[in-house]
């Protein structure tokens, strides 16, 4: 398995720079496998969900577009995929940002009852309360 860096997806994604991009694309296309897969960190999604976000101005359904995409990857393994999955959903239907989202599955999943937050927008997810 090779780990990847949130660059490495963004460039994927948004095949922005020549070069870059094709670099990316070529990891991502011929260099992993089903036996040596890229292994994505739930903090290289998120930054990466982020990046889209504040620096390409993606909406939210494009990033909810580039999840998804990254999701059906084959060669890509995702840390806490189903978790990933439910802060997409979360995001796709318009309860808060897919950080936020994230945040409250990954808490639920490690058996939190809730989210203490004060950011008011959080208070839309299911997993967040106020503090």
């Amino acid at each position: 398995m090779i780990g990847l860096d949130s660059n490495i997806l963004v460039r994927y994604l948004t095949q922005d720079d020549p070069v870059q991009s094709k670099r990316a694309a070529d990891i991502i296309e011929h260099r992993l496998s089903l036996t040596n897969p890229g292994f994505l960190s739930v903090v290289v999604i998120a930054e990466t969900a982020w990046v889209l976000d504040r620096a390409y101005r993606f909406s939210a359904e494009d990033i909810v577009a580039a999840i998804e995409l990254t999701l059906q990857i084959e060669v890509l393994v995702v840390e806490n995929e189903p978790e990933v999955f439910t802060a997409m959903i979360e995001l796709k239907e318009g309860r808060g940002s897919f950080p936020d989202a994230l945040i409250g599955a990954l808490g639920a999943r490690a058996g939190c009852a809730a989210t203490l937050t004060f950011d008011r927008k959080a208070l839309r997810l299911p997993d967040f309360e106020l503090a």
